[in-house]
């Protein structure tokens, strides 16, 4: 998704922040939060997780390490998926394992020790044996950073791909709103 900003510039894409680029030709500067938009599209179902910064999260300079925003995309994804009823433990009781396969992060601006952070999870896609989220962290509305990530779903034992079972595209299904 595209969008422009108030004088009507091209300033991003969905993995591109909330924000009036350098040179883009708006007058707000660089770290202008547009009133209303987001990064994601507003009418999927999101589900928000709050998420406090800890000082184990944070590099020396007191910000949140790149790397932790993969952590909090999951504790959203596992929280997301415990509201609809079904905790993640259920998965592999039901013979089913999904790992990550694939991760992006896109950090806007800095989150530091403490920060209270909302994490919004939102169904991006849905295939034949995998299917992928969208993530975006704000503090007190302001975009920080965005994510995704691809699950596989596969055979806990063997590690071979699965189709995506009828109760697991069901319950995504249920995500996607």
């Amino acid at each position: 998704m595209v969008w422009r900003c108030g004088k009507g510039n091209k300033t991003g894409t969905s993995r591109g922040g909330g924000r009036c680029d350098a040179g883009s030709g708006c007058d707000r500067g660089p770290d202008a939060r547009l009133p209303g938009v987001s990064t994601t599209d507003q009418t999927r179902r999101r589900f928000t997780t709050p998420v406090r910064v800890r000082y184990a999260d944070t590099d020396a300079t007191g910000t949140l390490h790149p790397a932790t925003y993969l952590m909090y995309f999951e504790v959203a994804r596992v929280e997301a998926l415990r509201g609809l009823g079904v905790p993640v433990g259920e998965f592999a009781s039901r013979g089913v394992a999904m790992p990550v396969i694939e991760a992006g992060i896109n950090v806007i601006r800095p989150a530091r020790i403490d920060d209270l952070l909302e994490v919004d999870v939102l169904l991006d896609r849905i295939g034949p044996a995998s299917f992928s989220f969208e993530y975006e962290v704000a503090r007190d509305g302001l975009l920080l950073a965005t994510g995704s990530t691809r699950m596989a779903v596969i055979e806990p034992e063997t590690g071979r791909a699965l189709r995506l079972p009828d109760w697991v595209r069901e319950l995504l299904n249920a995500i996607a709103g």
